[in-house]
């Protein structure tokens, strides 16, 4: 960089309208040129521990995203690691990972001087500075591996055309310069080098619990994978624990990946299997093979998971996982999913997860229950929609039997839907009231799934509510979403990892059938086409067969909304605790 300029002025608190057209016309016409220079400083990286979080952006491994999160600030302070830069990048955020509508830190080049500054691109992509310099250059320093950009950027900033960064995940975007450009407003953003990273920006500020001295390790991973030349490869791998193995608690694990793969394993989790079979056949393949062993759809009882940008996992020091002993199986299948989209070929790979271990069993085990709705056909999304909304409850009744009568404590969370889900939130509702949020993702992604730890306990008492709402987006599909376990169906789970351990397992629901079928009835008298409702004919084919006007996708929100709920109230046996048919909260 021959120099680094910036244009920008200081943020100020939410101008009003008018002040806002006079700056925005006086930064159109001068940001670029009246500068504030910085020059490139030579020297050493920035110290690793002042930015703990870090992602690679993309698959070149090219750019790579370290972070650190301010709450006294309510600011992010970035540091992007530029391996080979050509003539500046774009960097930013967006609500889906767009380039359209999207805030953006933009570096370019003219060939001759740098420059760097806060912009946004319109509903066409069209980039323009923004008035209000929010994305904060502090500086820029070569060290051998590249260059570093440090800059800094509060989560909310009163301006509307901004990304305001909150929980969940954030959609990173970035976009590679690789020739000369005037002006910001050259460049054209679909002719670049693009791409997107999905992170959970904003990390909870966590407290280590320290860790036994008779802690032992456990690495699962799969030996010597030749990744699959294709964008996309869900890959499993049979593990076994030692034969008559006892029971340990699982304290902390983290991710082990095959150095220089970074940037293609996108995530990883590591799954007990039932303990109903004796034995599970070897296996270590493609997860959607027709050599796959059936038995190995009976691992299903999550261990630990992963994803790309997070950090080692704790258990809280009075609580562990218990694996090993006694009615747990010795089998373990380890799935990553290897994301390839330049479909490079012969790289090797021997990732995983690495479990931390005792057996000093600590003084509760934790455990994992479900929440949400139940996996059926009644619960459905007519196509078309932007933002259908599907609601599962875990209720009073359900909580006042199955709780003791100190409560539990929820302490971390992991999001569920399939491809449809754009968001997911569950309430703790007391006395009809809702009083915390246990974990929302209003960006949720179906691509990025990981255990998160929450900022803070969530208690529940016997008699509490656990309220799941998941919207879902099926513009791009022709016909109904129903729920089940296909991959074109549709979920709404929270998986909540909490302590003590109860017998419930999951606390989930869905709209009575009955209710459904009157609805389907009702269908079929205002409508003049047929809808079969017939016994014989299945549920997904009597929605398949409405006629998604107006009035049949109000009647069923409006059923959704109010109809009474079939409540799942179960035990890990699978036995129902005695709650059945309850009206919704």
């Amino acid at each position: 960089l021959p120099s680094m300029q910036t244009s920008g002025s200081k943020p100020c608190p939410c101008p009003s309208f008018k002040l806002r057209e006079v700056a925005s016309m006086y930064f159109t016409m001068i940001a670029v040129f009246l500068v504030i220079l910085v020059v490139a400083l030579q020297g050493s990286a920035p110290r690793g521990s002042d930015f703990p979080y870090k992602v690679p952006l993309d698959p070149r491994g090219l750019l790579e995203l370290s972070w650190n999160v301010s709450y006294p600030e309510q600011a992010v302070h970035f540091q992007l690691l530029i391996r080979d830069l050509q003539f500046g990048l774009l960097f930013g955020m967006s609500d889906r990972g767009e380039f359209e509508n999207a805030d953006l830190a933009v570096l370019w080049s003219d060939g001759h001087n740098s420059y760097f500054g806060d912009a946004w691109s319109d509903a066409e992509g069209q980039l323009h500075m923004d008035s209000q310099q929010d994305y904060q250059l502090l500086g820029a320093r070569r060290a051998p591996e590249g260059l570093y950009l440090l800059f800094r950027r509060a989560f909310s900033t009163c301006d509307p055309k901004d990304y305001l960064i909150e929980d969940g995940t954030v959609h990173l975007i970035y976009g590679i310069l690789e020739k000369p450009v005037h002006s910001l407003q050259a460049i054209n953003i679909s002719a670049i080098h693009r791409g997107l990273q999905r992170v959970q920006l904003l990390k909870p500020n966590i407290t280590i619990p320290e860790l036994p001295s008779d802690m032992k390790t456990m690495e699962i991973v799969a030996p010597d994978v030749v990744i699959p030349s294709q964008e996309t490869t869900y890959w499993c791998y049979m593990a076994e624990l030692p034969d008559g193995f006892p029971k340990h608690h699982i304290i902390m694990y983290e991710p082990v990946i095959t150095a220089g793969n970074e940037a293609l394993v996108h995530h990883m989790e590591v799954f007990q299997c039932a303990a109903e079979f004796d034995s599970f056949p070897h296996y270590n393949g493609p997860c959607d093979s027709k050599m796959k062993p059936d038995r190995l759809n009976y691992c299903r009882h999550v261990l630990a998971a992963w994803a790309m940008g997070a950090q080692a996992f704790y258990y809280p020091e009075e609580a562990g996982l218990a694996f090993g002993g006694p009615g747990s199986s010795r089998y373990l299948r380890l799935e990553i999913h290897y994301h390839n989209p330049l479909v490079f070929k012969g790289r090797h790979d021997s990732s995983g997860i690495r479990l931390y271990y005792t057996a000093t069993l600590r003084r509760y085990d934790a455990g994992i229950m479900e929440l949400g709705l139940v996996y059926t056909p009644v619960m459905a999304i007519p196509p078309g929609e932007d933002a259908f909304i599907l609601t599962g409850y875990c209720t009073d009744k359900c909580t006042q039997l199955a709780l003791p009568a100190a409560g539990i404590r929820i302490f971390a969370s992991q999001l569920h839907t399939h491809l449809a889900g754009r968001k997911v939130v569950t309430v703790l509702s007391r006395d009809g009231r809702e009083r915390q949020v246990v974990n929302a993702d209003g960006h949720y992604s179906p691509h990025f799934q990981e255990i998160r730890m929450l900022k803070e306990m969530v208690a529940v008492l016997p008699g509490d509510e656990l309220i799941t709402t998941c919207t879902y987006n099926t513009e791009d599909r022709s016909r109904a979403t129903v729920g089940g376990f296909g991959i074109l169906e549709e979920m709404c789970v929270n998986y909540v990892h909490y302590y003590p351990q109860t017998q419930l397992e999951l606390c989930k629901s869905a709209v009575d059938p009955g209710y459904l079928h009157r609805y389907f009835n009702l269908v079929n008298r205002f409508n003049d086409e047929e809808v079969c409702t017939c016994p014989q004919v299945s549920i997904p084919q009597q929605f398949f067969s409405v006629p998604w006007n107006t009035f049949n996708r109000d009647v069923l929100k409006s059923l959704y909304g109010f109809a009474p709920i079939s409540m799942h109230c179960n035990k890990s046996s699978a036995v129902r605790f005695p709650v059945r048919i309850a009206s919704q909260p």
